[in-house]
C-alpha cells in the first residue's frame, strides 16, 4: 500500500517535537520524525538539513492539523506578544529561514530573522 506523507511542521531539535508527537499518537495518529536520527547524531547540522520534520499520513492531515494547532507555540516578540501578520492579521507565524544563497546555507545563524504566516504564507521581517 502506497501512502503519502504530509509534513505538519519542522523543529530545530528532536526534543522540541516530542510533546506534539505524544499528543498525536495518543489520539491514534501515526507520527513519523524525518531526519530525527541524523540530528540526534550531530545537532549542529540541524539548520543545514532543515530540522526534524513532523510527518503524518495524508489521510490524517486535517485531524492532525487541528491537534497540532492546539498544542504548538507560535512566534512571539521580545515582550511575549504573538507576531501579527501584516497581510491577514493572523497570529499564527513561525520563524522562517529561506537559505537562498550559499552563504546562508553554510552559516544559517547570519540570516536575518523573518517570520512566515501559516495562514496566508506571507513572509515578513520583525518591526523594531
Amino acid at each position: 500500500m502506497n501512502q503519502e506523507f504530509h509534513t505538519l511542521g519542522t523543529f530545530e531539535f528532536p526534543a522540541d517535537v516530542q510533546i506534539i508527537k505524544g499528543r498525536l499518537e495518543a489520539e491514534g495518529i501515526a507520527v513519523f520524525l524525518r531526519d530525527e536520527t541524523t540530528i540526534n547524531s550531530d545537532p549542529l547540522i540541524s539548520s543545514a538539513i532543515g530540522g526534524v520534520k513532523l510527518q503524518v499520513y495524508s489521510s490524517d492531515r486535517e485531524r492532525a492539523k487541528q491537534i497540532y494547532d492546539e498544542v504548538r507555540n507560535y512566534a512571539t516578540d521580545a515582550e511575549g506578544r504573538p507576531i501579527v501578520c501584516p497581510n491577514c492579521k493572523a497570529t499564527k507565524s513561525e520563524i522562517y529561514y529561506s537559505r537562498k544563497n550559499i552563504f546562508y546555507m553554510l552559516f544559517p545563524f547570519f540570516e536575518p530573522l523573518k517570520y512566515k504566516c501559516l495562514q496566508c504564507n506571507f513572509i515578513t521581517r520583525p518591526t523594531r
